[in-house]
């Protein structure tokens, strides 16, 4: 039986390989590459290819693409999976691919998960694109901008292939209800087609892996069919898969949008993605540890009270584990996100850094220096000192900052919380170095990521 799925493929086979497509009238979703817009489009209209990174999460179709797209030039097309090939089978594929390039035809590579590829290996590729020798489409999950040879990765275009929609998931169980052939034997019936397209998540292979095993799953009543409920639904997936890796970009997206909620004051945004990391199962103390830094950088003397929170609870997840760790996790969430920020001691360290680093001419005061023995003394060293607990309020008027930056201000606090305070107190004891310093004044720097 031919469909826009392909040929006929063995029965055994999975359900989602079975309905893997050929064609491009086939494909669901990716419109803005394969769309009259699209730049793949424009590339089959010109029945030429260029080599390629496929970008994009599980279940969206890279391979699918891949051979689609080289079907619809009628070029032939070698995989190789970078999981199970090693240097040899790289070699001799690029062999193969040379003795292609002298008869001139051409000979498309296809690499399943490239950002497994060692250096080594993806030199060897770079070389053979360079040349002409193989047509690389590339296939990751994992950001090729981190991931892939920069070189390589310059001779390459890059398209990002996005998450299936609703309307694209159920399009595609409905196409496989009504064209396979193990399916339409065994009259099945999905009662709940909405629970299979929530579940999905717009992951394709999801979405047609959880429908064969819900058939599996499935009576067979009196008239033969076999519904697919709710129930036997829920019974084959069991819960809704995360879609989360901790070590990919959705850990690198989820902690960055965790951070930035709590930047933004935003308690009930922050807790969604906390909540999101704790099912996905990530290091509960990673998230502590996280924090701990966001208290004292984005808080700092506003609060200090948040810096010992968040310490708290680190010592806390250390002591009772998960899952109970997760309640001091909230607990210091939504404080962190709801008390007052302030980033004066964080851009402090940073430009008193960059002044260092610029090696500027400095040399510590002689009255701040330590005089262990007579020939220091002698020298000047500690001369003049004056100690301030012996002075009222705890406090003199003595330069403490190299003579060749005296005026020098890092510490700008802002007013806000705690912090106000402290403010005003530097402004009592040097009204000549903050004089033209505001306690409402946010110090300038350059946008801070996390």
């Amino acid at each position: 039986m031919n469909t826009l799925f392909g040929d006929d493929r063995p029965v055994g086979t999975p359900l989602a390989e079975r309905m893997r497509p050929s064609t491009l009238e086939g494909l669901f979703g990716q419109q803005h590459l394969l769309g009259p817009q699209g730049p793949l489009r424009s590339f089959l209209d010109r029945n030429t290819l260029p080599s390629m990174i496929l970008w994009g999460p599980p279940g969206t179709g890279k391979t699918t693409l891949a051979h689609v797209v080289t079907t619809t030039l009628g070029w032939p097309m070698t995989r190789l999976s970078a999981v199970e090939a090693g240097v040899k089978e790289l070699r001799e594929t690029l062999q193969r691919a040379e003795a292609y390039r002298r008869t001139g035809e051409p000979f498309v590579l296809f690499i399943d998960e490239i950002h497994r590829f060692n250096k080594g290996q993806q030199d060897a590729l770079l070389h053979a694109v360079e040349r002409g020798v193989v047509t690389l489409i590339g296939a990751t999950t994992e950001n090729p901008s981190f991931e892939v040879n920069a070189a390589l990765l310059s001779r390459c275009q890059v398209y990002t292939l996005q998450l299936l929609t609703d309307e694209n998931i159920r399009e595609i169980i409905e196409h496989a209800l009504l064209t396979d052939q193990v399916l339409r034997s065994q009259n099945v019936v999905v009662d709940d087609l909405d629970v299979l397209v929530e579940l999905a998540g717009g992951d394709a292979r999801t979405a047609l892996n959880a429908l064969e095993t819900a058939v599996l799953l499935a009576q067979t009543n009196a008239e033969g069919v076999r519904h697919i409920t709710r129930d036997v639904i829920t019974m084959a997936v069991q819960r809704r898969i995360a879609r989360y890796d901790k070590t990919g970009d959705a850990h690198y997206d989820t902690i960055s949008a965790f951070i930035k909620s709590l930047r933004g004051s935003d308690p009930d945004a922050a807790l969604f993605y906390l909540a999101v990391m704790i099912d996905a199962g990530e290091d509960p103390t990673f998230i502590a540890r996280r924090l701990i830094i966001f208290a004292s950088e984005d808080i700092g003397n506003a609060d200090p009270h948040a810096l010992t929170l968040a310490v708290s609870t680190f010592q806390a997840l250390e002591r009772i584990g998960m899952p109970e760790g997760r309640i001091p996790l909230s607990q210091c969430t939504t404080y962190l996100a709801s008390t007052v920020k302030s980033n004066a001691s964080y851009v402090a360290i940073n430009t008193a850094l960059d002044l260092v680093r610029k090696n500027v001419r400095w040399t510590v005061p002689l009255h701040l220096r330590n005089a262990p023995t007579r020939l220091m003394k002698e020298s000047g060293y500690g001369e003049e000192y004056k100690y301030p607990h012996n002075y009222p309020g705890h406090y003199v008027d003595v330069r403490y900052l190299p003579d060749e930056i005296p005026d020098l201000v890092l510490y700008n606090p802002d007013g806000m919380g705690r912090e106000g305070a402290l403010a005003e107190r530097l402004h009592a004891l040097r009204p000549a170095r903050y004089q033209e310093q505001s306690v409402n004044q946010t110090p300038e720097s350059g946008e801070i990521t996390t």
